[in-house]
């Protein structure tokens, strides 16, 4: 008996072990998020609180020109920047099974080769990197996201509720426009959102076709800029403490906040979905 209750309070003991490194590890997990966010607040606020410019100035103004110095004075308008992101990532979403695992220097080497040629010789492009192409790229790249959870979201709608409509006289495309599309709007919505959050954090592929250039994204058929093609550019050469850092280390926290936006918003999506399912 002995024997047997010492293997079983050893076993007791290794559960207890496993089941206290299971929840450290889980709860290690939890807080990396939050423990980015703060690094990134810290770093990222220094545009504000300690080169004292404006958050209307960061976020609505074209004149980029920061100092990269810790005495500051530059001019640190991240509004291009923005807009650029703004632009390809909704012109990705409008021009929407390849599959996922493809790297972003695959798609981004393809563009460079194959996509900004055609384009060139297609339309009147004097550089062929261009806004277009990254929307291109960028829809090529989030389209697996969106259809797979579009699909997933469709074959889950209850094949009774299918059998029902038939049952009620309404044809194939009636059921998929009035039962199947409402039933799992929530999923395919969840998948847009997924896929323009990709496309928003994407700066490999994105980097290798628009061209790069410091300006508004006034055409389709210009060159431009991204939040995350500025700071992957520009981050290895700014001095660590000057301006010209605080202001690239704002605008990834930015992009962190948007993160947190489109979870926010999926986390709605799906809670609006499971009340209406349950009525």
């Amino acid at each position: 008996m002995n024997a047997i209750e010492a293997a079983v309070s050893r076993a007791h003991r290794s559960e207890k072990a496993a089941r206290t490194f299971i929840t450290v590890c889980g709860i290690g997990m939890a807080l990396v998020p939050f423990l980015i966010g703060a690094f990134l607040f810290i770093k990222g606020t220094d545009t504000f609180f300690l080169f004292g410019h404006g958050v209307g100035e960061f976020l609505f103004s074209g004149e980029w020109n920061p100092s990269d110095t810790a005495e500051g004075g530059g001019q640190v308008g991240a509004a291009k920047f923005m807009a650029g992101s703004l632009v390809t990532c909704l012109l990705a979403l409008i021009i929407i099974e390849l599959f996922t695992g493809i790297p972003s220097v695959v798609y981004g080497f393809v563009g460079m080769t194959v996509l900004i040629p055609f384009l060139r010789s297609l339309f009147p492009m004097p550089f062929g990197f261009s806004v277009l192409a990254a929307g291109i790229v960028l829809a090529i790249m989030i389209f697996p996201t969106i259809t797979t959870m579009a699909a997933d979201a469709m074959a889950a709608v209850p094949k009774a509720w299918r059998e029902a409509s038939y049952g009620l006289g309404a044809t194939r495309w009636e059921t998929i426009a009035h039962v199947v599309l409402p039933a799992a709007k929530g999923g395919i919505f969840t998948g847009i959102i997924l896929g323009l959050a990709r496309a928003l954090g994407e700066a490999l592929a994105v980097a290798m076709v628009i061209g790069q250039m410091k300006v508004f994204p006034t055409s389709l058929f210009l060159p431009a800029s991204t939040l995350t093609t500025a700071i992957s550019a520009d981050m290895g050469g700014a001095m660590e403490g000057g301006e010209y850092s605080a202001a690239l280390w704002t605008m990834a926290l930015i992009l962190f906040l948007l993160s947190f936006l489109f979870i926010f918003l999926i986390h709605q999506l799906n809670a609006a979905s499971s009340l209406k399912g349950g009525k």
